[in-house]
């Protein structure tokens, strides 16, 4: 069991502890003479978090057993997305959410949203549209640290599994849940540098300019 948890309604992180954490096993039940036999072939395994700071309950679903996948699913919140300033465009956040959403139940459709987050950033931050985004993303090249050139490249690829069927149609490259949740933390990343950082910065030249005007200004006063 983990020992800490990030609240995604307040971003308090709490500890794991019997104050905030609770779980439930449910598993189908047959009669039998001997009482009721538990069904192990489908079992769920439902996780609940209390945040001491907001109040609010997440709660996360486990699907266990030998006849069910392995994957885990939110209740609620139905997503884990993080919520982004709106000066960041609609369209971007947007497929950020419901590649959030989606990223258990069809991590191969997530990362081809991913992929289109990719792109929807990479045309508004830095006003690059060309007919693809294998060129897109070389357009940038000279603008972006060599390592983050090669990630985003492959992003670009990993998406690419989900947007095109392979030419052999019945090889089948899955993706995994976990693997699609990495797109969506480096699409997390790039937000936070691109735009919070930028918007950030902005604020803070604007700030110390109009320091520096007001400054001048009672200086103005006394000449």
């Amino acid at each position: 069991m983990i020992d800490s948890f990030t609240c995604p309604f307040c971003k308090h992180t709490m500890p794991v502890v019997s104050s905030t954490y609770t779980e439930m096993d449910a598993r189908y039940r047959t009669p039998s003479k001997q009482g009721y036999l538990l069904d192990t072939k489908y079992s769920l395994k439902i996780h609940m978090y209390k945040c001491p700071n907001c109040q609010k309950i997440t709660s996360i679903a486990n699907y266990t057993g030998t006849e069910l996948p392995q994957k885990t699913v939110p209740l609620f919140p139905i997503s884990t997305a993080k919520q982004f300033p709106d000066y960041i465009p609609q369209a971007i956040r947007s497929d950020y959410e419901e590649a959030c959403s989606i990223v258990n139940l069809s991590p191969k459709a997530s990362a081809t949203l991913s992929r289109r987050c990719l792109q929807g950033m990479i045309r508004d931050f830095f006003q690059i549209s060309k007919g693809s985004l294998f060129e897109e993303i070389n357009a940038i090249k000279d603008k972006i640290p060599a390592e983050q050139w090669a990630v985003l490249d492959g992003l670009r690829r990993i998406g690419n599994i989900g947007a095109h069927m392979e030419k052999d149609i019945n090889l089948i490259v899955d993706i995994e849940p976990d693997e699609a949740q990495k797109l969506i933390k480096l699409i997390e990343l790039l937000l936070q540098q691109w735009y919070i950082e930028r918007h950030n910065q902005q604020e803070l030249f604007a700030d110390i300019i109009g320091i520096d005007q007001a400054k001048q200004q009672e200086r103005k006063k006394t000449e």
